[in-house]
């Protein structure tokens, strides 16, 4: 069955653990292998912006925190103040350092020994590590220079074997750029680019895919994901922390289970 959505904000950029597969690496200048006799099926085509953002230790100070801005540590639920110029200095950030654990219908981090059966019990499971001050924007640029992108626009559409995700990012440079298919259901890339911009993150995936069949390739404005799926569940997100923000688009007859 496939990890069911992590509709819920704040189930950050982390996978749902499942047991490790062997791994298979894609750099950018790997050329893409086609998924061979793709059947012509109905497809479902989901629009969605990519939620979160990868983490850093703090907040830059001299960047201005938005009101309404939620905390970006996984488990913490807090919201930014909306009154202007308010003190910092009482914050305690109550979150999760580790991942989301699923595994045979129990739920949990896997920083800490709690577990429950509902989603909704797994969303109220309070962070086991304390922190001063919240995380609402990080930070935006490296020592270096070199920005760091906080997130990147990403959209997908599926067949019955194959998803098939873009994320949009111009001038990627295809020397540099990593692609690695960790497991069953975590990709990490680190997409630099030739202006001086990066973007970096683990993504969990909503489904389980073929790591040793699923492909990368580069293009003049995104990355393209051929992620070939280990059975043939529809994903109704990308990732298993997002919600979808537009409504399904079924093109052509739908196929015959």
């Amino acid at each position: 069955m496939p990890v069911p959505e992590l509709a819920a904000k704040n189930v950050r950029s982390e996978d749902v653990v499942l047991p490790p597969k062997p791994i298979a690496a894609f750099d950018g200048a790997q050329a893409q292998s086609k998924v061979s006799q793709q059947p012509q099926v109905s497809h479902q085509r989901v629009s969605t912006t990519q939620q979160s953002p990868p983490e850093s230790e703090s907040d830059d100070n001299s960047i201005a925190v938005p009101a309404n801005q939620s905390c970006r540590r996984k488990g913490c639920h807090a919201i930014s103040s909306t009154k202007t110029n308010s003190s910092r200095d009482d914050e305690e950030c109550v979150h999760h350092p580790g991942h989301p654990l699923f595994h045979e219908g129990s739920k949990g981090w896997t920083c800490c020994k709690r577990r429950v059966l509902e989603f909704d019990e797994f969303m109220k499971i309070e962070g086991c590590k304390r922190k001063k001050r919240h995380l609402f924007i990080g930070s935006s640029k490296k020592d270096s220079g070199e920005e760091t992108m906080m997130t990147l626009r990403h959209d997908f559409y599926q067949t019955p074997t194959v998803v098939i995700a873009s994320l949009y990012l111009k001038k990627i440079d295809k020397g540099r750029a990593k692609i690695v298919f960790l497991s069953p259901t975590m990709l990490t890339v680190d997409l630099p680019t030739t202006d001086n911009k990066r973007y970096k993150a683990d993504i969990p995936l909503f489904g389980q895919i073929d790591t040793t069949q699923s492909t990368s390739k580069i293009m003049g404005t995104k990355l393209e994901l051929t992620l070939v799926k280990l059975n043939g569940a529809s994903w109704p997100t990308f990732r298993c922390d997002e919600q979808a923000t537009s409504e399904i688009l079924q093109i052509g007859n739908a196929g015959k289970a």
